[in-house]
């Protein structure tokens, strides 16, 4: 067996991991010496620097001057739980889902909340689902990048402006890589882990002026645990929204976000990222292109991730493997790279069809991701000669 030969050039970063993320360039634990530690988060310093961070997050990402910003806890699962069971229950409801993410919403407004009134809009994995089905007239709950799948949304262009009912858009894999249209969203939720490549167990919570009358105008039937409580005598906390957080925030955690969002403003701001994440993803296009044994997990161009890329195995050796031939094929390829430290963490999800996903978000140099190609190929012929040698 003809062992391949291994490429000469190593990534410089070889962690391509979809959360959490690759730190940005030039990351140091330096970077986190002003952190408020030992101090209250309800002191000066602290509410300053919760504060510093909310609204260096409507300068970047451009959210409109009337929508409430909050830092809440449990990463984007909390702000999206928070969300569901704080707003949903006051008409019927469209779930919008085609990867593991925005099923496991379907779940938790179907079995949990037990609502009656909901109607699931599913594709699977590569495609979006006819979006020309969801009614306006109710609320609707989406992902707007499908983080498992590698499949988003291209616009929001779907969503009409007199809408009557509220649109809840997980956008955790999106936000600081891909525009997206504030007007058309009622509910923005997102976590630092992903785009800024910041730490986990934060979540952001962006509601409209709609979201907050509907907060202050409907009470759910079911309690609502202290931890989603965003209203108290039928009125929005606002504390929430001025840093004033629900429970005690990692404030090691909001100086590397306050970092991470210095980093992105230093750089040009919102164009610069979503610029950032385009030359990536675009990096692994064209190498997709010409590969003979790679394909776009996405099925149509618009709807593929510049962050979340998710890979399947087009070679028919390996496509003509069962499902667990497929897996057993993908984690060893994984497994090589990481071995070598060219690559970590580029599996496919536990849910998803058997593949690669690579991480091409604003904190990946691109030079880096050109470093890794010669590698996955290399990885490949190494896992198939493997293959054939044990035939």
């Amino acid at each position: 067996m003809t062992t391949p030969t291994k490429p000469g050039l190593r990534p410089a970063n070889p962690n391509f991991s979809s959360g959490p993320c690759a730190k940005r360039p030039g990351w140091s634990v330096e970077a986190l010496k002003s952190a408020a530690l030992g101090r209250s988060h309800r002191a000066k310093i602290g509410k300053t620097k919760l504060e510093q961070a909310i609204e260096l997050t409507r300068e970047i990402l451009k959210v409109p001057a009337d929508y409430r910003i909050g830092i809440v806890p449990a990463s984007d699962t909390g702000a999206v739980e928070m969300a569901l069971w704080s707003l949903l229950g006051e008409r019927g409801v469209d779930m919008v889902a085609w990867e593991s993410f925005g099923a496991g919403w379907v779940t938790d407004v179907v079995k949990q909340l037990k609502l009656a009134d909901v109607r699931k809009i599913e594709a699977g994995y590569g495609e979006l689902p006819d979006l020309a089905k969801i009614d306006f007239d109710r609320d609707v709950v989406f992902t707007w990048n499908g983080t498992t799948s590698g499949v988003r949304v291209p616009d929001g262009d779907f969503i009409p402006a007199d809408r009557k009912g509220l649109t809840i858009c997980d956008a955790t894999s999106a936000a600081f890589a891909q525009r997206l249209d504030f007007e058309k969203l009622d509910v923005v939720t997102f976590s630092w882990q992903k785009v800024l490549g910041g730490e986990g167990a934060h979540g952001m919570l962006i509601l409209s002026p709609r979201a907050v009358a509907r907060l202050e105008n409907y009470k759910p039937a079911w309690p609502l645990p202290k931890i989603f409580r965003l209203t108290s005598g039928g009125k929005l906390i606002e504390g929430i929204f001025k840093g004033e957080t629900i429970n005690t925030p990692s404030m090691l955690c909001v100086e590397d976000y306050l970092d991470a969002l210095n980093w992105a403003k230093s750089i040009g701001g919102l164009d610069a990222l979503v610029a950032r994440a385009d030359a990536n993803a675009a990096v692994l296009d064209r190498f997709v292109e010409k590969s003979s044994w790679l394909g776009h997990l996405a099925v149509a161009p618009a709807t593929r991730s510049n962050t979340s890329v998710c890979l399947s195995f087009s070679d028919p050796d390996i496509a003509a493997l069962d499902a667990d031939g497929q897996a057993a094929f993908a984690k060893g390829l994984v497994s090589a790279l990481d071995k070598e430290g060219v690559a970590y963490d580029i599996g496919s999800y536990r849910d998803a069809p058997p593949g690669l996903r690579i991480w091409c978000g604003a904190t990946v140099e691109t030079a880096d991701l050109e470093a890794l190609l010669p590698w996955l190929d290399w990885a490949f012929a190494s896992q198939k000669a493997s293959l054939k040698a044990a035939a």
